[in-house]
């Protein structure tokens, strides 16, 4: 038996639907059910923080999967990527007010797939060199001064 919860984020899931140019993707899937969700998110980059300012899912599934689904990204949105990254599978079966026993691996796939996303994110920027990470790690550029300016005239 579903808990209220789980039914409402089932027969009324947010943030579902796919999104454009997503900075992050993570698919999972479990063969033993048939279960597929894809979770996508938009890095919003600060000075000093990386942050999930959207997040998307499409998910083929059970009710429980689509719910999980759609409660991770609930936790996740305006989270830090390493707060996000923290996000267990207890804790989206907490939010929905618990999962049967037969259905927690669902909790399982959307941890998953969020966790995919965000090192799908870092792994893109890590190889463009616009990783927040990266930026912190590299010096400056030095600026020309007006002695050496003259000196090239």
């Amino acid at each position: 038996m579903y808990s209220k919860k789980v039914l409402q984020y089932f027969l009324k899931p947010k943030n579902q639907g796919r999104m454009k140019n997503p900075d992050g993707v993570g698919i999972v899937g479990n063969p033993t059910c048939g279960d597929i969700m894809t979770v996508y998110i938009k890095v919003n980059k600060s000075k000093d923080r990386e942050t999930i300012s959207d997040i998307k899912f499409e998910t083929l599934g059970c009710a429980a999967a689509i719910a999980t689904s759609s409660m991770v990204t609930e936790i996740a949105k305006g989270k830090t990527l390493d707060e996000a990254f923290k996000i267990t599978r207890q804790d989206v079966a907490d939010e929905l007010e618990g999962l049967p026993p037969l259905k927690m691996h669902c909790s399982n796939l959307a941890e998953g797939a969020l966790k995919r996303a965000i090192d799908d994110y870092k792994s893109k920027a890590k190889k463009s060199g616009s990783g927040q990470t990266e930026k912190a790690q590299k010096a400056k550029p030095k600026k020309k001064t007006a002695a050496k300016k003259k000196s090239k005239k």
